[in-house]
């Protein structure tokens, strides 16, 4: 869970997950939701790519996370981090509790979540809540009424019949949960989706769990980098301004981020700290990647087919380069191989002895996902070892080049440090990677960023001389402590 600075906090509303079998109305639910209680002008607006969205309930706000069972919801929970304040499990009344329902459950509490279970269908003729109320007590989930704390709520989906009371219940809990925000914090989430868009270029939707972000700010996902310019609420609409928890699009980052990393803003891009390799050794040899992963989605012809291409594919697998085969099956590429290629990860798709359709092509291009279709084998072989070549890592030397000692600081900010200092040994650069240690221990990373010998800019200094530095760092650096300059060189 993310930090909230315990100054200014006020109310915030709930962050909602609906979980359970996905045939038991997940999405039914969902989209009656949204069609009834999204601002009336704006439910239009909210585009089927968009996973999260706001809604209106007695004057007050839910953000609900829609298909919480996607990359994005499970690469967090995976971090041990907390999306969701609130879930709802929803189990069918003409069904049972079954697998699916029991594996969400377990994620429920082992995220300590507030759960309500809503037991959905009883518009059906076989609808039997009772039973499965019966069904959810022998299986360990002890519901109010039957010797238990967890709200239930019948409901249709389809009619709409107990989703007021449902929305009510979980009003009820928020309130019970004291949820803060600081909206003096600059905004800090996670990353729900991100894509490619031919028109727009790279954007991203992003889930604000503290904090109010403003335009002019920059957003940063690790080394995905964007300008608050283009930015735009949950249904595509222009805005200045968002705070927790609303859901937004970002338009402008230098790379893709990755799904499911938490985002962080900023005032300046200035304020951004660097993010220096975590290798500590004084001299040493490693990869900068220890090994590239190629996610792939094989679709083929018969089942024969892709196992086939599947195994050869597996063969041709490098020391440095690994393959991730999100997915493999039989028929034509579709759209939810598409999603699933412009989600995070990236993904190449590849078709052995079957078409695309021209929509999906067009679909393709607008999310820069890259299809190859194939007949020969051996092509597909061919093409897949020049991929791997492409990117293999580069084997990176780390050197350090020169030794100062801190002779005093003149300003301390958040992410700056202001010194003066001596050259012990070698020569420091400027624009070179430091490490700050203290009686032998590393403290932490920095990057100088402004070098003078003599007040006057300079490249480098050498051996015996004084000079001043501006370190990006978050590290407290303190007069006697030690700075390691470190220069990469591809070898």
């Amino acid at each position: 869970m993310m930090a909230v600075k315990k100054d200014n906090l006020i109310p915030r509303p709930p962050i909602v997950a609906v979980m359970g079998h996905i045939d038991h109305g997940k999405t039914t639910l969902l989209d009656y939701i949204r069609k009834t209680k999204v601002t009336e002008g704006e439910a239009g607006g909210i585009t089927q790519h968009v996973s999260a969205y706001e809604i209106d309930v007695q004057d007050r706000k839910i953000t609900f996370i829609d298909t919480p069972g996607h990359e994005a919801f499970s690469k967090i929970r995976e971090r041990g981090a907390k999306i969701a304040d609130i879930a709802i499990l929803i189990v069918a009344a003409d069904d049972k509790v079954n697998t699916q329902t029991l594996e969400a459950y377990e994620a429920i509490k082992e995220d300590g979540l507030p759960l309500v279970i809503a037991i959905n269908k009883i518009d059906k003729e076989n609808a039997n809540p009772e039973k499965i109320k019966k069904d959810l007590s022998e299986k360990g989930m002890y519901i109010e009424g039957w010797g238990g704390k967890i709200p239930c709520v019948n409901i249709s989906a389809k009619t709409g019949e107990g989703v007021s009371e449902l929305l009510e219940t979980v009003l009820l809990m928020a309130d019970m949960e004291e949820l803060k925000t600081n909206p003096k914090d600059n905004a800090s989430g996670f990353v729900l989706e991100s894509r490619i868009d031919k028109k727009r270029g790279t954007e991203a939707v992003l889930l604000i769990r503290n904090g109010k972000l403003r335009q002019g700010m920059f957003i940063a996902v690790k080394d995905a980098i964007s300008p608050i310019r283009i930015f735009e609420d949950f249904t595509g609409k222009p805005i200045k301004e968002a705070e927790a928890p609303s859901p937004i699009i970002v338009v402008g980052f230098n790379k893709l981020p990755v799904v499911g990393e938490k985002f962080e803003s900023f005032l300046s891009k200035k304020e951004i700290p660097n993010s220096p390799s975590a290798n500590i050794g004084t001299e040493h040899t490693d990869l900068e990647k220890k090994s590239v992963i190629i996610p792939l989605i094989i679709k083929a012809d018969t089942a024969g087919s892709f196992e086939a291409i599947e195994k050869q594919f597996k063969n041709i697998q490098s020391e440095r380069v690994a393959l991730n085969i999100l997915r493999s099956g039989m028929g034509d590429i579709n759209e939810d191989d598409i999603k699933l290629a412009s989600s995070g990860e990236r993904a190449l798709i590849v078709g052995f002895n079957i078409k695309c359709p021209p929509n999906i092509k067009t679909m393709s291009e607008k999310f820069g996902t890259e299809i190859k279709l194939f007949s020969i084998i051996y092509e597909a072989e061919d093409w897949l070892r020049e991929e791997i070549k492409k990117r293999e890592p580069v084997e990176i030397k780390e050197e350090t080049i020169g030794k100062a000692k801190v002779l005093k600081i003149f300003r301390t900010e958040k992410s700056k440090k202001i010194i003066g200092g001596e050259v012990i040994s070698g020569k420091i650069k400027l624009n070179r990677q430091v490490k700050i240690m203290r009686r032998n221990f590393l403290l932490g990373l920095g990057q100088i960023t402004e070098l003078q010998k003599q007040k006057t800019k300079a490249d480098e200094v050498g051996e015996g001389e004084q000079f001043g530095a501006l370190i990006q760092t978050k590290t407290d650096v303190s007069p006697q402590d030690t700075l390691e300059i470190v220069e990469k060189i591809s070898v």
